[in-house]
């Protein structure tokens, strides 16, 4: 059995809460820890923003309450009433994760038979301690930036690998099949570093760098193309002399592939390379026209792969000068 971080935070803040309402003589001091059991999430800012809703979702129920309990009493019936208004209003206003927490504080009212500042005030303080430890001991998160980073060069390695290995297998009959697992592998790969760029986003209080999430973002569409080209590269054959540029392109991307390659230079050889097949002789049969528009195509997509990452760094100075 493995013990996780968050179980360990929830453990913590529900017994600090616990036993802080305990000592400060509040009443129901086991709500305090539920409150933190159900505030403690994956992110700080998913933190702050759950208990600052939930706090608000106590004061618009405890409003309701008031009115429905004075009117006709503390009874199931009014309770009923409550729940009947409360319900739709929380959702109107979006503060619907609060519902469940803010309608037991409610039947604290009703246990009591009573809604003075003095009980009101005992619930706003079990809300206050439940969030407020549950939001303390979710400000310590492991760093992930080392993780992002490391995930960063796996996947730039697997592209540099991917790249050479199309140069290797362009045009020839034998293709390897492993290519499109490994694209898929990779995929995948980086769709889970977009997941912990989010979490790395998340949990910034103060700063709202989502450079990550960009950048995962970019490497995603970037593998989506590399899927099509594969496919492209399953159907192309054509004299060695219309592939050699575009094997060339190839292998100069996977050498400089990296995070701080801005991609221009390679789209300046990719257009010289456009350039010369435009002076080539035009095909002459069916079947040759067939596979150089394939090839064509493979290079139009190439270059729409590059282009990702070059719009990317222009993003993203462009983002440093205004700041």
């Amino acid at each position: 059995m493995r013990i996780g971080l968050r179980t360990v935070k929830t453990v913590i803040s529900a017994t600090l809460a616990m036993l802080i309402a305990e000592k400060i003589g509040l009443l129901y001091p086991t709500s305090a820890g539920i409150i933190a059991v159900l505030s403690v999430s994956n992110t700080k800012k998913t933190s702050v923003f759950t208990g600052f809703y939930r706090l608000l979702s106590l004061v618009l129920a405890t409003a309701i309450a008031i009115v429905c309990f004075q009117l006709l009493g503390f009874s199931a019936v009014a309770f009923g009433v409550y729940l009947l208004l409360f319900i739709p209003a929380a959702v109107t206003l979006k503060l619907s994760d609060g519902i469940v927490v803010s309608s037991v504080l409610v039947t604290h009212y009703l246990v009591e038979r009573d809604v003075s500042w003095q009980i009101i005030g005992n619930e706003l303080l079990l809300m206050c301690l439940g969030v407020g430890l549950a939001l303390l001991v979710n400000l310590y998160m492991p760093d992930t930036e080392k993780r992002l980073q490391q995930d960063q060069r796996d996947i730039e390695a697997t592209f540099r690998q991917l790249l050479g290995a199309m140069a290797h297998y362009l045009n020839q009959d034998m293709k390897n099949q492993q290519l499109p697992q490994q694209c898929s592998s990779l995929k995948h790969k980086i769709e889970m570093g977009e997941q912990w760029a989010k979490k790395h986003a998340e949990n910034r209080l103060w700063s709202a760098n989502t450079y990550y999430i960009e950048y995962f973002s970019m490497r995603n569409m970037q593998s989506t193309i590399l899927k099509d080209m594969l496919e492209l590269l399953e159907e192309i054959t054509v004299d060695p002399q219309h592939v050699a540029a575009i094997q060339r392109l190839l292998d100069f991307t996977a050498e400089t592939f990296a995070e701080e390659n801005d991609g221009v230079d390679i789209l300046m050889r990719i257009a010289e390379v456009f350039k010369e097949y435009r002076q080539k002789p035009l095909p002459t049969t069916r079947s040759e026209f067939e596979n150089r528009a394939q090839l064509f195509q493979f290079l139009q997509l190439f270059r729409a792969f590059v282009e990702i990452k070059a719009d990317f760094v222009r993003l993203q100075v462009e983002k440093n000068l205004s700041e």
